[in-house]
Formats: C-alpha cells, structure tokens, sequence
C-alpha cells in the first residue's frame, strides 16, 4: 500500500476554505500509484471548533463539506476527520469521526474513544464515544483506524493511564497490520521527542507499522507543528513531515516492507527545540491574526528585549511591510533606548513612529489633582503612564485596523508585574508563555547569523522606566532563580516543600507563589496569548478568582502594579 500523507492547515469553520485545500491536496498527488490519501483530525471543520458544534447549522455545513469532497475526489481511497450526529436519543449528540471514502461512498467510519478534558481540551462537552472498536479491510491490508488520542493510553509506556480502556490492543487482537491515527496534536516545546519515543514503542510491542498524520497551524491560543510521522513494525521512522508547514508526502509500505535498506522519506524538520520553538511563535502569530480578519499589526516599542522579540516574531509571521511600530518615550526613558529602538526597526525595515507620552502624563496627572514626587513615584503614576501608552496603541489599531501585539513575557504575567490596561492592551499577547530566560535565548537565536536584535538591547538591564532608575530586580528575583520556580509550580505541578526541597529559598518560593495567585484576575483579562509548553495561562489553566486557598502568608510582598 501507498499512502499520500496530506498535513493541512484548516481554519475553524470556514468550510469552503477547506473543502479546496483538501481538493488542493488531492490533486497535489504526483500519480496514479497511490492507494490512499489521510487527512488529519476534524479536517472538514478544523479544530478546535467549540461550542461552534452546537449549532446546528456547522453541523449541516460539515456534513455538506463531506459530500462535495466524496464528489470531487476520483481513484484513490481518503480518510479524513469530520463531525457527525449520534443516532442516540441520550449523551451528546455528536461523534468525533473518521471516514474512509472511494469513489462517493462510504466504505467505513470510526468514532473517536478516548475523549482528552485536560488543560485546554474539553471533548466530553460535545462529543460522545464511540462504542465500536473493529479493524477494516482495504486493498489488502487489515487496518485498525485511531483519531488522536486513541493511541495515548499505552500501559507500558504511561506510569498513570487517563483512560481505563486502550483501543490499540483490541484492534490488534482483530488482526489489524496497520495502524492509522488521524490528529490534531498540540504543540508545546519538547513534546515531539516524548510522541516520536511513544509512536516507535508502540511499533515495537505490537510489531504492526504505524501512521500518524497531524494537523498544522495555529488557532487560537493551540499551536500544531504537524510533523506527521510514519515507522514500520521494529519502530523504526520511516517517513517524517515538515513542521509548522504544510506537507504532502508519501509512506511507502510496500518499499518499507520489501526493501530492507530502504531509507524511508524525510522532509526537512527544526532541529533544536529553541528554533521549534521560535517556529511555532511565528506560525501562531501569522495564523491568529489572519484568521481573525487582519492583515497587518502595531506594537509598541520600549528598548526592551521582549518588545523587541515580539517585533522580530511578527515581521517573520506578517512581513515587514505590514508591521508598524510606536516608541513612545517618556522623562524616565534612557537616552540609549531612542538608538536601540531606531536601529532596531531600521535592521528589520519596519515603520517606525515616536509619540512622546511626558505632555499626557502632565495633563493626567493635573487634571485627576495629582502630584508626582520626582524621586520616588507611586504605582498610581507608574500606571498612568502605561495606560496612556495602552491608550496610544489602541487609537492607532482603530484608525488603520490593525491588531495590536502584547509584548509581556510569562515570568511578568505570573507574577503580575504589568498592568492591566495599559501594557497588557492588545488582541494577542505573542510571547505570554514565554519565560524570560528564554526570552533571551530566542533573542540570542535569531542573532545566529547576524545581529538583527541590538547587542545593547539584550545585554542591558530589563526597566519597565516607569520611575527613575528603575530596575526589575529592584522588586523581583533574578530571572535566573523566579523563572526555574515558576517553570516548577505552573508546569511540573510542585507544591511549596517540593519546591525548597529542589534547593530553593522558602522565603522567596512563598512570595513568587503568593503573587501567582493573587494576579489570578489579571491573566483573566489578558489578551488571548500562544501555548508553547505544557501549561500555559489561559484556557488551559483554570483556577478560581474569588477563593480562599492560599499558601503561608509570611511576607510583605513589594508594591504591586495593579
């Protein structure tokens, strides 16, 4: 058998976009040879849909999708993802369904099984399981059909199974010599080395070969790096996809099986998880902001390492003629960072305007009856300061319909050090999962070939300059010990003692965690930010505002920005 892997970037509800990509793809095929064409999970619709499945008219929009493609599509067998309705009067009412198609008929459909309600996934809410695990015949080969998940519950290879049924072993009880998974896999940095060990493992036990195709793009806040993957029945990888690309590529069973030297099919891949990593940024960034109707961004400018990142991530997604940047400078801004924010725009080639906010301030402060002490300003003026800057970025987005890009990194969003308002204004917060250590390693990364970043720029002190001589290490740990903290409590899930007992001051651990969630609120009205590791704010997070479960109170944490 020859299978044409199909990896495509569908957009969420537009069903005449990807009922031509998959046509597009269809006729991408270079011959006659191919037995089958896969596409990924919930291809027709795209994914994740939410609560857009409850209405009826997706449904019918979806179902009518499949019908052109059965139409369109001659010779060659297709799998492709889709919604379809129960015929149960109880539990939900829809399946999370793959079909088998030839020629305008239907040769075999197969529900989903096991339904993921971790961090931002939430299937029980729409979909019911299926009820039906049974391997199907096609051109000679027993194939037992998985969509997602269905292959993630491996009790040989997983400590602690989400799920109490595994549908892979009863489909190899029934004969099955192939295995296809049809995905929409998130992304998140290091995850693609733990699926590549699981898929090959799972090769090996069962001795079948296994094919998983994914989704690519972004929508949303989720990312999906494609890297579709196949591996013959010792684990070995034999066909690989591109990531955060589109691909069209082959697997080859009768080559793989008949061939014992045969090399297989790769397509070229990131090689480091910084440079995956500063990949998915882009596609997230390009991806959210056209498909939510805009062709062009605006960000603000400080002479800052994360606004400076946030400037490269989008001039790389968007291009630079459709990028416009602000500095907007006030009494408190160093001289270096008018020089540092020009050369940077002029290394990109960017727009770049000066809006000076000193006047502003003034008039605020005057008529609100104010007074700024020079030496030591309070976070009342330091706020008003961002939120005049917020307010400027935000006029600018409505008279040239331009989204406005956050730059807050995740170090500041856990612990609150932004402002609600003011630097946290925007449609997309680009690098909010981003920790500040890495920050710099992504700014070091794209200064590999030459220097695009000012060398000043990563080397001098992070300042929000929202008084004199301000420095985040005035209020804050080095980034150095707050952000293996943070990493350790929102994404390895460790409690206080685990914390100290990995060699950390308590002092400092109970004050970092007190702020994460005292700022609860706040992430609440962020804007929308990209998931690039195993626990993002945002959907995926989901901790109460208004509770009273809080660690040891032994602090008097400094001032923070409200």
């Amino acid at each position: 058998m020859k299978i044409a892997v199909a990896q495509i970037n569908p957009v969420v509800g537009d069903f005449d976009y990807n009922v031509d990509k998959i046509i597009e793809f269809y006729h991408r095929i270079p011959d006659d040879t191919f037995d089958l064409l896969v596409f990924p999970e919930l291809a027709l619709s795209g994914y994740p849909p939410r609560d857009l499945l409850e209405k009826k008219k997706f449904i019918d929009a979806n179902n009518e999708a499949l019908k052109q493609i059965m139409g369109k599509i001659k010779g060659i067998g297709v799998i492709c993802g889709m919604v379809k309705r129960t015929s149960s009067n109880e539990g939900n009412s829809l399946y999370n369904t793959a079909v088998l198609f030839e020629d305008g008929n239907i040769l075999h459909s197969v529900h989903k099984r096991l339904l993921p309600t971790y961090d931002i996934f939430d299937e029980t809410r729409y979909f019911e399981p299926g009820n039906d695990i049974s391997v199907f015949k096609y051109k000679g080969r027993n194939i037992g059909l998985t969509i997602c998940e269905d292959i993630w519950n491996d009790k040989e290879f997983f400590k602690r199974r989400m799920y109490h049924i595994d549908p892979l072993p009863m489909l190899i009880e029934q004969g099955a010599d192939l295995i296809i998974n049809i995905s929409a896999s998130v992304y998140y940095v290091g995850k693609r080395e733990f699926k590549w060990e699981m898929l090959s493992a799972i090769t090996r036990k069962y001795r079948v070969p296994m094919l998983y195709v994914n989704q690519v793009g972004g929508n949303d806040s989720a990312i999906f790096d494609g890297l579709s993957v196949g591996f013959d029945k010792t684990g070995q990888m034999k066909m690989q996809a591109m990531d955060f690309e589109e691909d069209l590529i082959e697997f080859d069973l009768n080559r793989i099986e008949s061939e014992s030297n045969f090399p297989g099919v790769f397509h070229r891949v990131t090689e480091t998880n910084t440079e995956s990593l500063y990949k998915a940024l882009v596609t997230g960034t390009r991806d959210y902001v056209t498909k939510c109707g805009f062709s062009s961004v605006v960000i603000g400018l400080s002479g800052g390492i994360d606004s400076a990142l946030a400037l490269c991530i989008a001039v790389d997604s968007l291009g630079k003629e459709n990028v416009s940047t602000i500095f907007m400078p006030s009494r408190y801004t160093a001289g270096e960072n008018y020089s540092d924010t020009k050369k940077l725009t002029d290394n990109l080639g960017v727009s770049y305007d000066i809006v000076p906010i000193d006047n502003i301030f003034d008039s605020f402060l005057k008529h609100l009856s104010l007074s700024l002490d020079e030496t030591s300003p309070g976070i009342t003026e330091q706020n008003i300061q961002a939120r005049i800057r917020g307010t400027i970025l935000m006029a600018f987005s409505n008279k040239f319909n331009c989204l406005v890009l956050s730059t807050g990194n995740k170090s500041e969003l856990a612990i609150g050090y932004c402002t609600l308002y003011g630097d946290m204004s925007g449609g997309l917060a680009v690098i909010s999962d981003v920790l500040k250590t890495t920050v710099y390693e992504l700014s070091n990364f794209i200064n590999r070939e030459r220097e695009i970043i000012p060398e000043q720029i990563i080397k001098k002190a992070p300042s929000a300059e929202l008084k004199p001589n301000q420095k985040d290490h005035d209020d804050l740990p080095p980034y150095e010990v707050l952000d293996p903290i943070l990493k350790a409590f929102i994404e390895d899930n460790k409690d206080v003692d685990e914390l100290i007992c990995m060699g950390f001051d308590r002092y400092i651990v109970e004050d970092i965690i007190s702020r994460v969630f005292r700022n609860e609120y706040k992430r609440h009205q962020a804007a929308p930010g990209l998931k690039v590791t195993s626990k993002a704010f945002g959907y995926g997070r989901r901790y109460p505002l208004a509770q009273r479960f809080h660690f040891k109170k032994s602090i008097n944490s400094a001032e923070q920005q409200l």
